[in-house]
């Protein structure tokens, strides 16, 4: 149990000091959230800027949104009039998290088992196959997946729909292939690799030696190890493609989190920066936690001892 609660507050520190770096770095930014091509009127700026208590002093500003931060409050955005950070970003996960739930279960029931499969036809033509689709998939950013993918299905073709979000399940294929790719392929490498060093191991060989079965050799012995770096990676990845991509979304006009993040900057819209920057930090802390959590269920060296707080391997 203390383990858990030094992480917690190692999670909550690690908060505090993302949210205070991000407060003051946006701050330097010179200009304003409200500078425009066109000046404002110069009473009207004032008055924006005392509404949002942007004319106060620096540090009252940051203790004022530090403190609407412990309630949970992230505050109003500077640019979507009439909304909060929080409504707008509890209105654009859903729509991210739902493509990042599709990418995830592609990425672990393509990449894993692909992995596995490779690892064992090692320097067979399967394993060359699997590695140089790996290495592209890779090497392509995201972004040049989903311009290729919106101009010869999209628009040459017309087979799918050309961007945005609907009830159709077309919507979502060219944004679940564009986001996955590259956690699949490395995923597929990965787990590649982290096979074959396994099945190196002297307990595999002892395993067999005894009469084993293959299946069972596999099975309860390496890939509960060959999992643990798989592991590793896949907990910050759910994280990552939970809350979207900046660039995805905004190639497919996705009204999700990134896209809202990517206006945000251009728009100097800092309570919204600041807002997606702390949701995402929060979803990624959570995840590692859990993926720790896992370790002691996969790996049988790894164990939680009577003591609170101690691990032993």
């Amino acid at each position: 149990m203390g383990y858990y609660i030094k992480r917690v507050l190692s999670a909550f520190f690690t908060l505090l000091i993302i949210a205070s770096l991000t407060f003051f770095m946006m701050r330097s930014i010179p200009g304003g959230p409200f500078e425009r091509e066109r000046s404002l009127d110069p009473v009207i700026e004032a008055r924006l800027l005392a509404k949002y208590n942007l004319d106060a002093p620096l540090i009252e500003q940051y203790f004022d949104y530090m403190g609407g931060l412990f309630r949970l409050d992230l505050g109003p955005s500077f640019q979507v009039k009439g909304y909060t950070v929080n409504e707008i970003i509890a209105a654009g996960f859903p729509v991210s998290a739902k493509i990042g739930i599709f990418a995830v279960i592609m990425v672990v029931i393509i990449g894993i088992p692909i992995g596995i499969i490779s690892a064992l036809k090692q320097n067979k033509p399967v394993d060359y196959v699997v590695m140089i689709l790996a290495t592209l998939g890779v090497t392509i950013p995201s972004f040049v997946v989903a311009t290729l993918y919106l101009y010869f299905f999209g628009v040459q073709l017309n087979w799918v729909p050309a961007g945005g979000i609907g009830p159709s399940p077309l919507y979502y294929i060219g944004p679940v292939i564009a986001l996955s790719g590259y956690s699949l392929s490395f995923v597929a490498r990965l787990t590649r690799s982290s096979m074959l060093e396994v099945l190196q191991q002297d307990y595999i060989r002892t395993a067999r030696a005894n009469g084993i079965k293959e299946w069972k050799v596999m099975g309860k012995h390496a890939l509960k190890n060959a999992l643990i770096p798989v592991i590793t990676y896949i907990g910050p990845m759910i994280a990552a493609v939970l809350t979207g991509s900046f660039v995805v979304e905004n190639v497919f006009d996705i009204p999700g989190i990134g896209d809202r993040f990517v206006s945000s900057v251009s728009n100097r819209d800092y309570t919204m920066i600041i807002g997606v920057t702390i949701f995402y930090a929060a979803f990624y802390i959570i995840m590692v936690l859990l993926v720790d959590i896992a370790y002691s269920f996969i790996d049988p060296r790894i164990r939680l001892g009577k003591k609170s707080g101690d691990w032993y391997e």
